[in-house]
């Protein structure tokens, strides 16, 4: 299922003048202030057969996400590291305003933004998930559901993805007779940082953090920074038509290593793990 070519949530232009009025003023209709995110909520282990899955609520906004741990050949060009794929989707109780058919571009962005967090940060090291160079690998896929739509899907798509993938047990495997066995046994996954997203958004001349979706349906721009533990910026997304100026690019990537900071020790707390 995809999501609606038009906004994802319908707000009256009544609703909208008075959000963009009350924003000018430095205040939500939410009652956050401008830089405050949503309540954020974890829950590890939700998908029993899965090597590894976490349930996030950032908000009303809630995503699970499955890691499955398989063998295979490398990437061309990466024999000598281990595969990781990330996939997602909105399921069609996630709201009202899904469209049937294949997935649009704003859930292809979703999966490849989010993709791009984790893999431009280096969390998983992949060199250490080869079993045989050049042949077979640890291949590690991660789907992402979206169960409903409130806003931010990015963030908290990602933090679901991380949280899975941090807890994950892999599956040890030997190589006997140019077979893979699964011993049975599991260790901890490979794991050297924590990688965090924080998207703001413009509306007219106001920057917000984690936009809900009443204030994504009147967003003008969108850009989403991903910091690793150190607080270096490992990727960074821009969305719509809308612009940024230097200075604001500046202002939001301060807060993004800041709220970063913030939310990686909410996610270490759950996880339990100090990268």
């Amino acid at each position: 299922m995809s999501l609606s070519k038009k906004s994802t949530i319908i707000v009256e232009n009544l609703r909208k003048k008075q959000m963009r009025e009350s924003i000018s003023a430095g205040k939500r209709l939410d009652e956050r202030s401008l830089d405050e995110t949503r309540s954020l909520e974890i829950e590890l282990d939700v998908i029993k057969k899965a090597n590894g899955s976490a349930w996030v609520k950032l908000g009303n906004t809630e995503v699970v996400a499955g890691v499955k741990v398989e063998t295979g050949e490398p990437f061309e060009g990466l024999e000598n590291s281990g595969a990781l794929i990330i996939t997602a989707e909105v399921l069609p109780i996630a709201s009202p305003h899904i469209e049937p058919g294949p997935p649009d571009e704003e859930t292809i962005e979703l999966a490849r933004v989010v993709d791009r967090g984790v893999r431009e940060s280096e969390m998983l090291d992949l060199s250490k998930l080869v079993l045989i160079p050049g042949k077979i690998v640890y291949t590690i896929f991660v789907d992402c559901s979206v169960l409903n739509v409130d806003g931010n899907l990015l963030d908290a798509t990602s933090y679901a993805v991380v949280s899975a993938l941090a807890s994950c047990k892999l599956p040890v495997f030997e190589i006997k007779d140019d077979k893979v066995i699964d011993t049975g046994k599991t260790q901890e996954p490979p794991i050297t940082t924590i990688p965090v997203s924080v998207t703001t958004v413009k509306i007219g001349d106001n920057l917000l953090l984690d936009p809900n979706a009443e204030e994504e349906a009147c967003m003008d721009a969108r850009l989403t920074i991903t910091t690793n533990s150190k607080g270096s910026i490992v990727a960074m997304q821009k969305g719509l038509k809308g612009y940024f100026t230097l200075d604001e690019v500046k202002g939001t990537a301060d807060k993004a290593r800041i709220k970063g900071e913030e939310i990686r020790l909410k996610l270490r707390e759950w996880i339990g793990t100090g990268k």
